[in-house]
C-alpha cells in the first residue's frame, strides 16, 4: 500500500467506528467467532507458513502460537460481557443523590505493529483484545516473516470488511506511512530501537501506547536448586524457536558452587531434548534471515564454548550452544541475544547477584530456580523486571489470566485476557447525579452552616 492508500484506510476505519456499530457486544461476540472459526478452518496453512519462515514444527507453531491465540478467544468470549459492562463504585455522600461508574469504551481506530518472533500469535492476540473492546483495527505483520503475513491477510480479509479489521503488508515504507497516520492507539511488539520510533511518531499526536520490548532475561540459578530439572526447563525455554522468544532467558548467573553440575545437566538435556545432531532434527528451527543468522555466529566466542557451536549457514541453523566463563564484559552480554546461544556466568553470594541486576536494563523477564523460599522472595521482591517464573521459564506468558508487558526498558503497558480488554478501552468516570434532590450547600452565597456542613463531610 502506498500512503494515499493507507490514510483512505484510516479514514475509512474512522468513519465506520464513528457509526456506533463496533459498540454493542454482541457485535464484538460475533467478531471474534467468525475469527475463531477462521483460524481453525486456516489451521494447516498457518502452521506450513510459519514452517517456511521459522522452521517451527507443527506441534510447536499449534502450541506457541495457534493455539494460545484461539485461547484468548475462548477466554474473551467467556468474560466479554463482564468486562464491557459498567463498574459501580461507591458514591461520597458529598455527591448525594447520586450513582457513580465507570465505564468502558473503545480508543477507536487502533494500529497493531508486530514482530517476527512469533509472527501469527504476536499480530493476532492484541488483535483480539482491541476487537473484544470495541475498536477498530490495522495490523502490520513483520516483513521478515513474509509467508506468516499473507495467511493473516488472507485470514482477515475473509473474517471482516478492511473498514473494520485490515492486514497492511510491506517492509519499512508501509511502518512509515502508518506511523505518520492518526490513530487512537498504537501497540508495538519488538526491538527497543524500533520501539523508540514508534513512541516518537506516537508522541506527535499525544496518542497512547503500549510497547512489548525485550532485554536480557536473567536465569538465576542457586545452590539449592533441583539441577537435573532446571537443566530441563531452561533448556526448553532458551532454544524454544532457536531463541528467538523476547522472554527466553538470556542468560544463566547461578552460584559459583554448583556451575559445572549445571552446565554437564543442560548438556544432557540438549542431546535428550533436540538429539546428538540437532542441525538435522526437523523439529529444531532455523534462524529467521541471514542478517540475524551472522551477528547470533558473531557472538559466539570458540575460546569459551562448551557445547554445541556447529552452523548451516544455507539452511540458517546454529546448534544450541553453550559459553562458559563468561563475564558481563563480554560481546555477548552487551545485546539481547536473541538466538540459541547460552552464556553461563557465576555468583559469590546471591546479594551481589541482584545488586548486579538491578543495575543493568529492566529485562521483560526473570527467572529463579530455587529452594530457599527467603531467596526467592529477595529476587522477585528486589528485582525490576516484567514477569517471570520460579523454577520453570517461559509458562508465565501462556495464560490470560495474568497480564504480560515490560518494565523501564523492556516496555511499558499490558495485555491478555482482561488486561488485554484494558490496554484497549478507556474508563470514562460518570456521575449520574439525581434531579429529585438538590443540595444547596455548594451554591453561592455561602452560609456559615453550610461551611460547617462541608468541613464535616470533606475531611
Amino acid at each position: 500500500m502506498n500512503e494515499t492508500e493507507i490514510k483512505n484506510l484510516t479514514d475509512k476505519q474512522r468513519k465506520f467506528f464513528q457509526t456506533g456499530k463496533t459498540l454493542p457486544v454482541s457485535f464484538r461476540i460475533d467478531a471474534l467467532k467468525r475469527l475463531h472459526f477462521c483460524i481453525r478452518r486456516h489451521e494447516e496453512d498457518i502452521t506450513t507458513a510459519i514452517k517456511k519462515d521459522l522452521g517451527k514444527s507443527v506441534t510447536e507453531s499449534f502450541m506457541c502460537e495457534v493455539g494460545l491465540t484461539l485461547s484468548e478467544i475462548s477466554f474473551m468470549l467467556k468474560h466479554i460481557r463482564s468486562y464491557a459492562g459498567e463498574k459501580n463504585v461507591r458514591t461520597p455522600i458529598t455527591n448525594f443523590p447520586a450513582r457513580s461508574f465507570r465505564k468502558p469504551s473503545p480508543y477507536g481506530v487502533v494500529l497493531i505493529m508486530s514482530p517476527w518472533n512469533y509472527p501469527f500469535l504476536l499480530t493476532m492476540e492484541p488483535l483480539v483484545d482491541a476487537l473484544a473492546a470495541g475498536n477498530t483495527a490495522i495490523v502490520k505483520p513483520s516483513a521478515y516473516s513474509p509467508a506468516t503475513s499473507e495467511v493473516i491477510a488472507l485470514i482477515l480479509r475473509e473474517c471482516f470488511n478492511e473498514e473494520y479489521v485490515a492486514a497492511v503488508t510491506g517492509g519499512r515504507t508501509e511502518n512509515n506511512c502508518l506511523l505518520n497516520e492518526h490513530f487512537d492507539y498504537i501497540f508495538f511488539t519488538g526491538s527497543k530501537q524500533v520501539g523508540k520510533y514508534v513512541m516518537e511518531c506516537a508522541s506527535r499526536r499525544l496518542t497512547p501506547i503500549t510497547l512489548e520490548l525485550g532485554g536480557k532475561s536473567p536465569c538465576i540459578v542457586d545452590k539449592t536448586a533441583n539441577l537435573k530439572l532446571a537443566a530441563r526447563r531452561i533448556v526448553f525455554g532458551k532454544y524454544l524457536n532457536c531463541g528467538q522468544t523476547c522472554v527466553a532467558p538470556d542468560y544463566i548467573y547461578c552460584d559459583e558452587s554448583i556451575k559445572d553440575t549445571l552446565i554437564a545437566e543442560i548438556k544432557k538435556q540438549i542431546v535428550k531434548q533436540f538429539g546428538a545432531a540437532p542441525l538435522e532434527n526437523e523439529n529444531y528451527g532455523k534462524i529467521i534471515n541471514e542478517k540475524h543468522f551472522n551477528r547470533i555466529c558473531g557472538l559466539i566466542d570458540e575460546t569459551k564454548l562448551v557445547h554445541g557451536g556447529a552452523v548451516n549457514p544455507e539452511a540458517l541453523k546454529i546448534e544450541p550452544t553453550v559459553l562458559d566463563n563468561v563475564d558481563f564484559s563480554d560481546a555477548v552480554m552487551q545485546e539481547e541475544i536473541f538466538g540459541p546461544v547460552l552464556p553461563v556466568l557465576t555468583f559469590s553470594s546471591l546479594e551481589d547477584a541482584i545488586a548486579r541486576i538491578n543495575g543493568m536494563e529492566h529485562p521483560l523477564a526473570l527467572y529463579i530456580f530455587s529452594s530457599d523460599k527467603r531467596a526467592i522472595r529477595q529476587v522477585a521482591s528486589r528485582c525490576g523486571f516484567g514477569g517471570g517464573c520460579i523454577n520453570d521459564t517461559i509458562i508465565h506468558l501462556a495464560t490470560s489470566e495474568m497480564e504480560f508487558g515490560g518494565f523501564g526498558e523492556s516496555g511499558m503497558g499490558a495485555y491478555h485476557g482482561k488486561y488485554g480488554f484494558e490496554t484497549f478501552s478507556h474508563f470514562k468516570s460518570i456521575v449520574d447525579k439525581k434531579t429529585w434532590l438538590d443540595v444547596p450547600m455548594r451554591y453561592q452565597p455561602y452560609k456559615k452552616m453550610y461551611e460547617t456542613m462541608i468541613r464535616m463531610f470533606l475531611r
